[in-house]
C-alpha cells in the first residue's frame, strides 16, 4: 500500500491530519504516503482521481481511500442553539440542512488494472467549478449555514454546464447506473430532470441514511454492488459546497 487518503469532512481536531491515526491504526508501512484531502462532499471522488493518477504515473501500486462521517455533535449543537431564545425563522431555514446529515463510513482500494483484470476499472471523468457560489453553504465545528434555494439553483446551473461540456468526449446519456451524491428528493429529482437521466437508474440512500457527506456516493455504490453486472457502466456524480462538481465513470 503506497498511499492512504482520508477524505472526511468530520474531524475532532485540525492538526495533525486524521490520516495519520488511520495509518497507525491499520499498521500501514512507513513508506505509505498519507494525508487528508477535503473538498466538501466531493472528497471521496477526488481521492479516487488523485490515487488513480498516481498509479498511472507509476508512483504507487495500491491506494486506500477512506472516509468517516459523524453527524451527532453538529446536530446536537444545532438543536440546542435553535431551542434558545431569539431564534428566528431565518435561523431555522439556514441551519435546517444540518439536521439532514447522516453518519457513516466507506473505504475503497485501488490498484493497477493490469494486475487486477477482475476489478472495476476507473475510466475517467470531468470536473467543473462555480466558485462564485463559495458562500452558499459554510460550516465549521459547531454550525453549518446554508442558502438552500441558492445552492439548488447554483448546483443545477453547474451540472448543466458540466454535462454539456463533457458530451463531446463522454457518452453518459445511457449509463447503467447513476450513483449521485445523496442530498434530498428535490435535489435528486432536479438533477435527473436537468440532465435528462432515467430516475429508475438512480439508486437512493438518503431516505434512510441522510446526507453522509463524501461517503454518500461510496456507500450508495456499495449497496448497488450485488445488482451490477460485469461490464455495466456506472457514473459517480457529486456536487460539493464551493461549488464544485465531478463525474467519474467506472466500468464494473
Amino acid at each position: 500500500m503506497g498511499l492512504l487518503i482520508n477524505t472526511s469532512v468530520s474531524r475532532s481536531h485540525l492538526e495533525p491530519s486524521i490520516a495519520v491515526k488511520v495509518h497507525a491504526d491499520l499498521g500501514l508501512p512507513t513508506h505509505c504516503l498519507n494525508f487528508d484531502l477535503t473538498n466538501a462532499c466531493l472528497g471521496f471522488v477526488n481521492g479516487i482521481q488523485m490515487a488513480a493518477t498516481m498509479i498511472d504515473a507509476g508512483q504507487i501500486d495500491y491506494a486506500l481511500i477512506v472516509d468517516g462521517e459523524g453527524s451527532r455533535e453538529p446536530q446536537e449543537r444545532t438543536l440546542e442553539r435553535l431551542a434558545g431564545d431569539g431564534t428566528t425563522a431565518e435561523d431555522i431555514l439556514s441551519q435546517f440542512a444540518t439536521l439532514t446529515l447522516g453518519s457513516g463510513a466507506a473505504a475503497m482500494v485501488l490498484g493497477r488494472a493490469s494486475r487486477h483484470p477482475e476489478g472495476h476499472r476507473v475510466v475517467g471523468g470531468a470536473t467543473r467549478a462555480a466558485t462564485e457560489h463559495h458562500d452558499l453553504c459554510v460550516g465549521d465545528f459547531t454550525e453549518m449555514r446554508t442558502d438552500t434555494q441558492g445552492l439548488l439553483e447554483g448546483g443545477m446551473g453547474l451540472a448543466t454546464a458540466l454535462w454539456e461540456a463533457a458530451r463531446g468526449e463522454f457518452d453518459w446519456d445511457e449509463m447503467d447506473r447513476y450513483v449521485v451524491h445523496q442530498v434530498s428528493k428535490v435535489h435528486t429529482g432536479r438533477t435527473a430532470e436537468a440532465l435528462g437521466l432515467d430516475p429508475s437508474r438512480i439508486p437512493l440512500t438518503f431516505p434512510t441514511l441522510g446526507n453522509v457527506g463524501p461517503a454518500a456516493v461510496a456507500i450508495t455504490l456499495a449497496k448497488e454492488a450485488e445488482s451490477l453486472q460485469r461490464g455495466d457502466r456506472v457514473l459517480m456524480m457529486g456536487i460539493g459546497s464551493g461549488l464544485n462538481m465531478t463525474c467519474l465513470e467506472l466500468t464494473w
